[in-house]
């Protein structure tokens, strides 16, 4: 009997006892080669040394420290790594333990940031539909994942949902790829002008959909067309880079790839890498002047604010990225996986879409591919893939609700940069295995 609350109820997970590389072990001794990264974190993999001396040197320096007191070496060198490779513009990076208390803090900090310009009356979002942007309150408001807001919707702030940038399923036949962002910033457009001048906070979005729709790439000039939307109604955007960022998609910041620079932008999982439990919020010049010429702080904050031993981990992890050329790594290699998945899948009766960038994929299921008609929701095809793939040996994270919130499933992949090209292989050879086993079952039932 299990005391711990988890995530499932019914059923208890295995117990993880060891990790290294690309793999973890359980307690009875199976091994698993992780595919996914956790949900996309374990950017250098389990175990290494060079973290985790930096802990435990940090750890011997000093363990804690509350902030409202003191800062620590730590924290101030991380900021000082993280605006040196910031998207241009950045100046400040606010310290938090992880994705979903980034998220929440760019809201508040965005929403003080109008209150001290003197547009207090600015108190709306507008993010997309199937996007996610985590479980705290404000950050599911925003998120638009229809499924998860469900429960909650009557105890969330309201926010302005327009369409995710989803080409599979939402480009036209008749659009370019461009024709078909610029349609997306037009309805971001008329979103903005429906609420009323100068009511809008900020449009939030992921740079590269995550969990919730399988890896959605934004087609050229989308992010450019979106940014230009926000400067000419003085909206703010955020974007949200808790999973596609920290070099997941083949650059430092996925936006680095748009060419556009945000106000605020938040990271965490491939920061930390999953050694330490850490976030941030990297905010521009304009903002963080505003609330020092104004009242001098910033009216939010958490116990465990630039703990010091996850400063200290995340920089680790910061510059072995550097050191050892996983940036250009993830994009070569990337090249390798997504054409090896492609080739894997091309002809695949129910894998309807693959895509992604650097090693950062999303494999769509269907039913039928010629309509891209998703499976029956109550087959669960993605819960029953994740339970195939372990029995194999394989950790890969699967989803649910990929159209709607309700209808579709896919499976993300996000290995750690150190992955081999043997491993990738494998990775590839697994999930083909499971796939086809679970379709094909699936197919048989409908």
């Amino acid at each position: 009997m299990t005391h711990v609350f988890h995530r499932h109820l019914r059923t208890a997970p295995p117990v993880a006892v060891s990790a290294s590389g690309m793999r973890i072990q359980d307690a009875g001794g199976r091994s698993y080669l992780d595919a996914s990264g956790g949900a996309a974190v374990s950017s250098l993999g389990h175990g290494h040394p060079d973290v985790i001396a930096a802990m435990h040197a940090q750890i011997d320096e000093l363990a804690y420290a509350h902030t409202s007191f003191f800062s620590s070496r730590a924290a101030e060198e991380l900021a000082d790594e993280l605006i040196r490779t910031a998207p241009e513009g950045m100046s400040h990076v606010y310290l938090v333990s992880g994705g979903s208390e980034a998220v929440e803090s760019a809201l508040k900090m965005a929403r003080q940031y109008f209150v001290e310009i003197g547009q207090p009356e600015r108190t709306h979002f507008i993010a997309r539909r199937q996007s996610y942007h985590g479980n705290t309150l404000g950050a599911l408001a925003v998120g638009g994942n229809e499924w998860r807001r469900a429960p909650f919707a009557p105890i969330l702030v309201p926010a302005t949902h327009v369409a995710p940038c989803y080409p599979y399923r939402e480009q036209h036949t008749e659009e370019t790829p461009e024709q078909y962002g610029q349609r997306l910033a037009q309805e971001l457009d008329m979103a903005i002008l429906a609420q009323g001048p100068g009511r809008v906070i900020a449009f939030v979005a992921e740079t590269v959909g995550g969990a919730t729709a399988g890896v959605l790439t934004p087609v050229p000039g989308y992010f450019k067309a979106v940014r230009e939307v926000c400067d000419r109604h003085g909206v703010l955007l955020i974007l949200d880079e808790v999973m596609c960022g920290m070099g997941r998609t083949g650059t430092l910041h996925a936006c680095e790839q748009e060419g556009i620079s945000p106000d605020l932008m938040t990271v965490a999982k491939g920061l930390g890498g999953g050694y330490q439990a850490i976030g941030a919020v990297l905010a521009k010049k304009h903002i963080v002047d505003a609330m020092s010429r104004g009242s001098g702080f910033f009216q939010h904050g958490h116990t465990y604010l630039g703990h010091p031993v996850a400063c200290a981990a995340a920089l680790a992890v910061q510059r072995v990225i550097h050191r050892d050329g996983l940036l250009a790594k993830v994009r070569k290699d990337g090249e390798f996986f997504g054409a090896l998945l492609r080739e894997t899948f091309a002809d695949h009766p129910h894998v309807g879409d693959v895509r992604g960038r650097g090693f950062f994929w999303g494999v769509e299921l269907v039913a039928d591919k010629a309509g891209k008609q998703p499976f029956d929701p109550a087959f669960r095809v993605h819960a029953m893939l994740k339970k195939d793939a372990m029995t194999r040996g394989l950790l890969c994270y699967p989803f649910g609700g990929t159209v709607d919130g309700v209808n579709g499933d896919h499976v993300l992949l996000a290995p750690p940069y150190i992955a081999s090209r043997d491993e990738l292989g494998t990775i590839a050879r697994l999930l083909a295995e499971s796939v086809d086993a679970i379709t094909g079952h699936a197919a048989i039932a409908a």
